[in-house]
């Protein structure tokens, strides 16, 4: 198996939101953003299925090494082995790659967040550094776009937290900024025991309503003249806001069920989203 068909099946196998939007992108550019979130997928990997912290660091810290090998063009892992090209090519830096394992290695020391202020630190190595990543490989001629990616990698996070309280409740993680659940009369007990009373409805619709406005600055962010060279970004937006969309549909009740979209209906807001940009 080569390094690309290795990072094209653990793209597909993740069954992300972001492998749908891949489809429509020139080849060479297709075989970058899925190296990229192969690679993602692997630390983030190491941290959720790893039941040894002592373990789990250890295994970061290889990828640390395999990232510096990455640009000395000698990395063992596949995945990084289809990166080393693509590093070069698309001017993706080293300091950004550190960052995203930084981000996953925070899981194993920070199940709480006191404030938005340290969640946003969590948010922006996981998601806003890929966002910006991404950028760099769809390309784009205003560096405006750069807060645009900065912004919908916040919004994107944010619709994660939001959709799976309940199961990172039940791995003792609780994003949600614990002086907000203070603001709302709502315990860290009634979330890792799946308790949702109006308290926490209300909470929970001022997390949406924060979420809805990153997408909104996102967009607004966004030049008229990077728009199409960023239509991958788009899509991805398209079909993160539709499952934020549904999570409020359903009630929000996301302690005890997870909202998610059929393949059918990604593809669906993939071409869309694509045909409208």
């Amino acid at each position: 198996m080569t390094p690309d068909q290795y990072c094209q099946d653990k793209a597909a196998a993740s069954g992300s939101s972001f492998y749908y939007s891949f489809m429509f992108l020139p080849k060479d550019k297709r075989r970058a953003i899925t190296a990229l979130y192969a690679f993602c997928r692997e630390v983030d990997d190491v941290v959720d299925e790893c039941s040894d912290a002592g373990v789990a660091r250890t295994t970061l810290n290889w990828w640390r090494t395999e990232v510096a090998a990455i640009y000395a063009g000698k990395p063992q892992h596949p995945v990084a082995q289809a990166l080393v090209p693509i590093v070069q090519q698309f001017n993706m830096s080293q300091e950004h790659l550190m960052e995203i394992i930084d981000g996953m290695e925070m899981d194993l020391d920070q199940p709480r967040y006191a404030d938005f202020k340290s969640l946003q630190l969590y948010c922006y190595r996981v998601a806003s550094v890929v966002g910006l990543l991404a950028a760099e490989i769809f390309g784009y001629t205003d560096r405006q776009t750069q807060k645009y990616a900065h912004d919908l990698g916040i919004a994107f996070q944010l619709t994660n937290i939001i959709r799976d309280v309940g199961e990172d409740a039940r791995r003792n993680r609780i994003y949600l900024p614990m002086d907000e659940l203070e603001q709302f009369g709502v315990t860290a007990a009634d979330i890792l025991n799946s308790n949702e009373t109006e308290n926490f409805q209300k909470l929970m619709a001022f997390q949406i309503e924060r979420a809805q406005r990153y997408y909104r600055q996102a967009l607004e962010h966004l030049p008229a003249v990077d728009r199409k060279s960023q239509r991958t970004g788009l899509i991805m937006a398209a079909i993160y806001r539709a499952t934020l969309e549904e999570v409020v549909a359903s009630g929000c009740h996301v302690l005890k069920e997870r909202v998610s979209l059929t393949p059918r209906y990604k593809i669906w807001l993939a071409l869309k989203a694509w045909l409208k940009n």
